[in-house]
This record gives structure tokens, C-alpha cells and sequence, in this order.
């Protein structure tokens, strides 16, 4: 949602220096929205993917290695407990407790040698989905005031105060994840869109001038 208000901020108040249109600049706005979206889809859905199907071969790599080279596996155990700390015979009773059940086995080794947890096999089509939709929320109030107004610049100040407003407020809910301070939080995105749209404007306008 940050992304989709940080670059559409700056993208508004880019096509707004460039061609001076509150109609062009909406429909420019929605277009990219659209695309946006669907491209922050395409490219969390693939990468997802692409992790998950790295950690199935990895998978598919320990429990090949358990079955052919069980030795030097429930050595790795081994080495792994005795770097903890843990005396031999400790150590030798977790051996036998890990390698006594195949599934338990493999899962300790995901965890503890390959650092794999089973928490992070996302769903591709999820994670691609909350992506896109939270980039095309966030792109809405950059674009919203020129459905609404004519003159172009009262469009610009509108969407500008709006998006700052909207961005302050995913700073204070990132602060609320984070465990962070609100305040800072919420001016640091703020800071940073305002930063977004001036360069956006600035060269608008001088793309504007040029062609």
C-alpha cells in the first residue's frame, strides 16, 4: 500500500506538470493503477512460487540424503547439539529420539540445518493477490481529486494533502506492527511522498517544457 501511494503520488503530480489535464491525469492514474497492480501480482506470485518450489527441492534433498547417507545426517545432529553445548550421552539420546521417526527426522533437519520453517510456505496465489490489491488501494487517493476537480492544481493540492494524510496513516500502522514510535513512523512517510511528488512535478514540468 506505501508503494502504491509513494509512486502514484509522484506520478500524478508528474503528468500533472507534463499535461496540465485533470481528465488525462486521472485516466493516466487509474491505467497505472491497473497495470501496477497487476504487475505487483504477476511478481509476489512468482517469487513466492519460486521460494516454494526451492524449498520442496530441498526437501525432496533431505529426505534423498536421510535414506541414502543416514550416517553422516545423524552426524550433522551431532555436531549441530554438541556446538549447543549438550553432553555426549545428551547428546546421543536426541539422536536417537530425532532418527527414531523418519518425518520428525526430516523436519528437524529443514529446521536446524537448512533453517527451512514450515511457516513460511506461502500460498503464491495469496501473497500475489494481497500485493496487488494493497498496491491498487494504495494508488486510489493520489487520483481520486481529479474525478472531482477541473482545475487542475486544486486537483494536485487535494491529492497531495489526501495522499499525505493516507501515507501519515500506513506510517502509524507500520509503527503498530513494528512495535515503533507512530509519530516518526507516520512523518517519515510522509517526508518521503512528499519527496515522491516534488520530484515527480519537477520533472513533469520539464518534460512538459521539452516536447
Amino acid at each position: 500500500m506505501n508503494d502504491g501511494l509513494v509512486t502514484h503520488v509522484g506520478f500524478v503530480a508528474g503528468v500533472t506538470g507534463a499535461v496540465m489535464n485533470s481528465q488525462i491525469v486521472f485516466l493516466t492514474g487509474l491505467a497505472a493503477i491497473v497495470a501496477g497492480a497487476f504487475s505487483m501480482y504477476i511478481g509476489a506470485y512468482l517469487s513466492t512460487k519460486s521460494q516454494r518450489e526451492f524449498f520442496e527441492s530441498e526437501i525432496a534433498r533431505e529426505r534423498r540424503e536421510i535414506e541414502e547417507t543416514p550416517e553422516r545426517e545423524i552426524q550433522e545432529i551431532r555436531e549441530i547439539y554438541s556446538k549447543l553445548g549438550f553432553e555426549k550421552d545428551e547428546v546421543e539420546m536426541i539422536v536417537k529420539r530425532v532418527t527414531s521417526d523418519k518425518e520428525l527426522w526430516v523436519r528437524f533437519m529443514l529446521r536446524e540445518e537448512l533453517g527451512i520453517l514450515e511457516e513460511t510456505f506461502d500460498d503464491p496465489k495469496k501473497v500475489g493477490a494481497v500485493m496487488g490489491i494493497s498496491f491498487g488501494l494504495g494508488g486510489i487517493p493520489p487520483i481520486l481529486p481529479y474525478a472531482f476537480f477541473s482545475d487542475v492544481f486544486t486537483a494536485l493540492y487535494m491529492s497531495i494533502a489526501i495522499s499525505l494524510l493516507a501515507l501519515f496513516g500506513v506510517g502509524v500502522g507500520k509503527a503498530r506492527v513494528t512495535k515503533g514510535a507512530w509519530l516518526k513512523s507516520g512523518m517519515e512517510m510522509m517526508v518521503l511522498g512528499s519527496l515522491a511528488a516534488l520530484i515527480g512535478f519537477l520533472t513533469g514540468k520539464a518534460i512538459g517544457v521539452v516536447f
